[in-house]
């Protein structure tokens, strides 16, 4: 089992009461595996993934339970400990990339950025690596993109530069939060094909969040489904989506999806 999470909990405190957005969560996800979480907003999928990741601020919310990375758990990591594992091993996307990306820095600079941090690679290796993960990301001419700001580029190019930017090192897992909600209906499947590609070839495990059961079901094999932070069911995607067990799956599957139509800039892509 490559990540195996025990019991996961996230409180936190406010002035009122304690908030608990995720209670009693456990869930495996094996080497090479596509698993969804999808739910409503609030539901407590996103911070899941944040407190994988450890994005949840220390001093406002209490974490607790396991997530073993290998025999590594990971939530039992000191901030310098994490950042070993932050980006080379495990990688996150998030939903809008501008809100990530650096507006003043060319974006094959960000790219690089794992790089700079985690290796000894001198610049035109760390400049030939950092191509190839915009090529794996689907960036046509990495060359020409590399010298690029963000703000030149569409939304799709943008969300493709954040995944060239979580690849870069390759890294086992790969969570996306989100990645796909505001881009508009083509540009999102193209994303989708571009994940499965790097599943494919790559081998790279993905944890995939969606509120939307449209995507989740084209690209995850396995489903988790998330209602007040808490697992109402889980099981194999064909399993969940035709024959679900509870109410509220059924309820989710009954509803006509809903797609955010964002349409694309003029930019560049």
């Amino acid at each position: 089992m490559m990540l195996d999470i025990q019991n996961l909990s996230v409180t936190f405190f406010t002035r009122q009461q304690p908030l608990h957005v995720v209670s009693d969560l456990s869930l495996q996800i094996k080497a090479g595996e596509v698993v969804g979480i999808v739910g409503e907003s609030g539901s407590g999928k996103s911070m899941t993934a944040h407190a994988l990741m450890g994005l949840i601020h220390r001093a406002t919310a209490r974490v607790e339970g396991k997530a073993l990375f290998g025999d590594v758990d990971l939530l039992s990591l000191s901030r310098r400990e994490l950042r070993e594992y932050q980006g080379k091993e495990l990688s996150i996307i998030f939903q809008e990339p501008m809100t990530s990306l650096n507006p003043t820095m060319r974006i094959g600079k960000q790219v690089e950025e794992a790089l700079r941090l985690h290796t000894g690679l001198g610049r035109r290796e760390r400049r030939n690596k950092a191509l190839a993960a915009m090529a794996l990301a689907g960036l046509p001419h990495p060359e020409e993109l590399y010298p690029v700001y963000p703000h030149q580029l569409s939304g799709g190019m943008r969300q493709r530069v954040m995944i060239a930017s979580a690849l870069v090192l390759r890294p086992r897992l790969l969570i996306a939060d989100e990645p796909t909600t505001a881009l508009d209906v083509t540009i999102q499947a193209q994303i989708l094909d571009t994940l499965k590609e790097i599943n494919r070839r790559e081998g790279t495990a993905i944890l995939f969040i969606s509120h939307d059961l449209a995507v989740i079901r084209a690209l995850c094999s396995r489903v988790v489904v998330m209602r007040e932070g808490k697992i109402v069911e889980a099981g194999e995607a064909d399993q969940v989506f035709y024959h679900p067990k509870e109410e509220y799956t059924k309820l989710l599957i009954s509803s006509r999806p809903t797609r955010n139509k964002g349409k694309e800039d003029s930019a560049i892509g």
